[in-house]
C-alpha cells in the first residue's frame, strides 16, 4: 500500500462506511443467512470450473452434479439458493475469486493441498480422490514413466500437473485449460494419454467405451470446499451440514445418485 496521512485514510474509511450501509461488512461482504458473512445476502455464491463431471457439469441448460447436490445441502439449511459461478479454475485455486468477492465458496473437485490452504480455509474432506491416467482402449500405459517419448495430458493447476510433472521425465506434457479439452484430447489422439482425478475418468469411461482408465496412483488427496481466509462461521456451517449428511444417509444417496455406487469406508 502507498503511504498516506492519517487524516486521509480516516477520510476514506468514513465515506466507504456512509456509502455501504449496516450491512456491509469489513472484509466486503453483507450479513445474512443467520449473520453468515455473503458476497450478497439471499445467495450463497459458489466458485466452480466447468466442465468437470461429475462433480459439477451443465446438462439440458442447468449446472448439475456431486458438488452441486453437497452445497445445495448448506443453501437449503440457510434458507436461501445457491448461485454457481464458472470461473477459471487458476483464479479459484489461487484465492482470487475471494479476494475479489466473486463467490462465498469454491466447491470444484478441489484437492486440498498446502499451497491452496495458505490462501484460502478449507471445509472438512468430504471426499477422497487419487490420480489416474486414461488412455485409449487398448494401450499399454500403466504408469507416466510408461509414457517416455509421447504425449500427456493434465489439466492446468491442479495436482494431476504436478503429478505428471514430477514423474514425467522424458515425457512430453501437454497442459490444458480444462478437463473438456483434455478428455477430447485423449479420445480424438491427439494426446497419448491424459492425466486427472479418477473420478471424472471413471466417468467419462462409463460414457465413451473406446477409452480406458489403466492405471491409478495412490495420492492420497482429499477434496474441501473452500472460503475465504478467516470466514470460519460459513466453513463450520459447511463442516456441520456435511457431517449431517454422512450420518443420515443423505450424504450416501448423494454419492450413489451421481457415481453408481455407495463410498468405500
Amino acid at each position: 500500500m502507498s503511504a498516506r496521512s492519517v487524516s486521509s485514510v480516516i477520510a476514506v474509511v468514513a465515506a466507504v462506511a456512509v456509502v455501504a450501509g449496516c450491512t456491509s461488512t469489513a472484509s466486503g461482504g453483507k450479513k445474512g443467512a443467520g449473520g453468515l458473512e455473503l458476497v450478497s445476502s439471499g445467495t450463497l455464491k459458489t466458485c466452480t470450473h466447468l466442465p468437470y463431471a461429475p462433480f459439477q457439469v451443465k446438462k439440458n441448460g442447468k449446472i448439475v452434479g456431486f458438488d452441486v447436490d453437497l452445497v445445495d445441502l448448506v443453501a437449503k439449511n440457510l434458507g436461501i439458493k445457491q448461485e454457481i459461478v464458472n470461473t477459471p479454475f487458476e483464479g479459484i485455486e489461487t484465492g482470487q475469486d475471494f479476494t475479489i468477492h466473486k463467490c462465498d465458496l469454491a466447491a470444484a473437485g478441489m484437492t486440498i493441498t498446502p499451497e491452496r490452504d495458505k490462501v484460502m480455509d478449507f471445509s472438512d474432506p468430504y471426499f477422497n480422490a487419487t490420480q489416474a491416467l486414461l488412455t485409449k482402449k487398448g494401450k499399454p500405459y500403466k504408469k507416466v514413466e510408461d509414457l517416455q517419448g509421447k504425449k500427456l495430458g493434465y489439466q492446468k493447476a491442479t495436482t494431476g500437473g504436478i503429478y505428471a510433472k514430477n514423474h514425467g521425465k522424458g515425457v512430453e506434457l501437454v497442459e490444458f485449460e480444462d478437463l473438456g479439452l483434455l478428455l477430447t484430447a485423449v479420445k480424438s489422439g491427439q494426446v497419448d494419454a491424459g492425466i486427472n482425478d479418477n473420478g471424472v475418468l471413471f466417468d467419462y469411461v462409463k460414457q465413451n467405451p473406446d477409452t480406458a482408465v489403466t492405471a491409478e496412483f495412490n495420492t492420497g488427496e482429499h477434496y474441501g470446499i473452500g472460503v475465504r481466509t478467516g470466514n470460519d462461521a460459513l466453513r463450520k456451517k459447511i463442516n456441520e451440514v456435511i457431517k449431517k449428511a454422512k450420518s443420515d444417509g443423505t450424504y450416501d444417496r448423494i454419492y450413489k445418485k451421481w457415481f453408481g455406487t455407495t463410498p468405500q469406508s
